[in-house]
């Protein structure tokens, strides 16, 4: 952690979900996008080239790491990050919820496990946990030790409970469609626009939209020029939006 600031690498093959994941550790303070990767090969490279191997300033301090790569399995690239001595913390983010990967991650020194698909706030809230555990546990100019006290409070930081996951009804699939959609479309489009084109209800298309409202990924704003009430309509948010 350099400057109090934790720098993350997103590692997903599935490019709509790694970049949704970037947005939301850029939206969280204290934290910042080192790099995207979209396979084990191209995990391992940018950690070395960041300096993480060897501690290096300006380098990786956490890796959020989907299980299933098209090149490797999240389990194994976690095994030569340990192996090759990149000291870095992963927490799992991943649609797999098989019990014995879940052992095996805890065996391998993996933080937290956070099961997609979820909402910001479920992603919010680990990565708060983890900023809280980080930063109770880093090294203090006063001394290297910790208590007893120290340590049990440091983990149970961990073990918070979870925010809500993804709203009852929501898909993560359908909701990629959505923002894929949006973000393809440089105007704003209605709720009935987003259903044409998804083949979706618009009611439906309407529920992603608002959780992605909800979110702050999406600005809502009424459309004006058409008889009766005016229409909503949606337009993805630029970072730059985002962090004004």
């Amino acid at each position: 952690m350099n400057d109090g600031v934790i720098r993350v690498l997103v590692v997903d093959d599935e490019p709509i979900t790694a970049e949704a994941h970037a947005e939301y550790v850029r939206r969280l303070p204290g934290f910042a996008v080192a790099g995207v990767a979209g396979n084990g090969r191209e995990a391992l490279r940018m950690l070395w080239d960041s300096g993480a191997a060897d501690g290096g300033t300006g380098g990786v301090d956490l890796v959020l790491l989907d299980m299933n790569l098209p090149d490797i399995h999240g389990l194994d690239l976690c095994r030569r990050i340990r192996s090759s001595g990149i000291d870095v913390d992963v927490i799992a983010i991943t649609a797999e919820r098989d019990v014995a990967v879940v052992r095996a991650s805890v065996s391998l020194g993996i933080v937290l496990y956070l099961i997609k698909p979820f909402a910001f706030p479920a992603f919010a809230d680990k990565l708060g946990s983890y900023r809280g555990f980080s930063t109770r546990l880093a090294p203090q100019a006063s001394t290297a030790f910790a208590t007893q006290a120290e340590v049990d409070a440091s983990f149970a930081l961990l073990r918070a409970p979870g925010a809500a996951p993804l709203d009852k009804g929501l898909s993560s699939e359908t909701l990629d469609g959505v923002v894929a959609a949006v973000r393809a479309t440089p105007a704003a489009l209605s709720a009935a626009e987003v259903a044409a084109t998804l083949e979706l209800s618009r009611v439906t298309a309407r529920r992603y939209l608002e959780h992605l409202v909800s979110d702050g990924l999406v600005a809502r704003a009424p459309r004006y020029g058409t008889p009766g009430r005016p229409e909503l309509e949606y337009r993805w948010r630029e970072a730059s939006d985002r962090h004004a």
